[in-house]
């Protein structure tokens, strides 16, 4: 089997392992919710995450322009080498008989080829996107990105205005894998994004979410899910993932420095704590210790940014509730905004 990049879109059928169905829609829009509870019903198998190789393995959205590299080692996938095509394979291998098999990327709705790869790999495929308010989905996202250590500017307002620069390849963190994914306002071209898989699948194949609907009734929404995978609508126990939280700016640079051993005091400290400890004792003590002390609840949002940002995208949203057929200005608020 080749270990060659996704097909193209002129590629024959691929291996009847491939998943029969993906999550495509963004990052803080519900996805991981969506995910855990699909992959608890009997008739769904979804591979568990391991460390970006089960949840969100991106393996047809490696169209990554300018990815950054450390030393020779390429991380211009997920921060470690792009997997083969029998190693995405193999996260499917647990599935049992009968069951769907699925998964989710959070890369493959703003990918400008996850479409076509997809279609061409399985063009029976079922495709469920997720979307959000811009506004509140960009700000939730440069959180996210700011936690993952790859976005270094942590004013929200600053993040966005870096968008041109961006597009050149400036300003841009040395940590990020994947510099396009900084550029928030191309993150919210909904229409072209919804349009790339509407060009491949039938629209009988593509089933388009909004996440208010999803955070207002999971059980509902999860429902219209099964009924569009033709599975039994069996009860699903409603659930929140991945809550957006927010990085203290200054642990972070301290955790940071600590784990590098940027300079001689930080490599004794990290060294010091090595040799008093064992590992177990740092896994059992010390680790979940982490996650507090680096991070906190989300400041309240800059309010007239908010504001400019949905002034700004307000002709995408028209647009979106003209593609949808549904008033996504009035949901939103939009019909507020002058």
């Amino acid at each position: 089997m080749s270990t060659s990049a996704p097909p193209s879109s002129t590629a024959p059928l691929a291996d009847r392992r491939m998943p029969n169905f993906f999550i495509v829609g963004h990052a803080k829009s519900g996805t991981t919710a969506l995910y855990e509870m699909l992959r608890r019903h009997p008739q769904v198998f979804m591979p568990e995450y391991k460390g970006g190789a089960g949840k969100e393995p991106w393996y047809f959205s490696r169209d990554n322009p300018n990815p950054q590299r450390s030393g020779a080692r390429d991380i211009s996938f997920t921060g470690r080498r792009a997997i083969t095509e029998e190693e995405y394979l193999s996260l499917f291998a647990g599935a049992r008989p009968g069951q769907l098999r699925g998964e989710g990327s959070s890369s493959y709705l703003w990918s400008r080829t996850a479409a076509a790869r997809i279609a061409a790999a399985r063009p029976d495929a079922r495709i469920i996107a997720v979307i959000r308010e811009p506004a509140s989905f960009l700000r939730s996202l440069h959180l996210q990105l700011l936690q993952n250590r790859h976005e270094s500017v942590y004013d929200f307002k600053e993040a966005v205005e870096l968008d041109d620069s961006r597009r050149e390849n400036r300003h841009i963190p040395s940590n990020s894998y994947w510099p396009a994914a900084l550029i928030y306002s191309d993150r919210v071209r909904y229409v072209e994004q919804l349009r790339r898989y509407h060009e491949h699948f039938p629209a009988e194949q593509v089933l388009v979410l909004i996440y208010d609907d999803f955070r207002e009734d999971n059980e509902a929404t999860v429902r219209r899910v099964l009924r569009f995978l033709d599975v039994e609508e069996l009860p699903v126990e409603p659930l929140t993932a991945n809550p957006t939280i927010a990085p203290r700016a200054g642990v972070e640079a301290w955790r940071r420095k600590l784990r590098r051993g940027e300079d001689p005091v930080w490599r004794a400290i990290r060294d010091a704590g090595k040799a008093l400890t064992t590992r177990g004792i740092r896994e059992k003590f010390f680790y979940p210790l982490v996650p507090r002390a680096l991070y906190t609840q989300p400041p309240p949002p800059d309010e007239e940014f908010m504001a400019e940002l949905r002034r700004r995208f307000k002709p995408e949203v028209v647009a979106l509730s003209d593609y949808l057929q549904r008033d996504l200005v009035a949901l939103w608020g939009y019909d507020e905004i002058t």
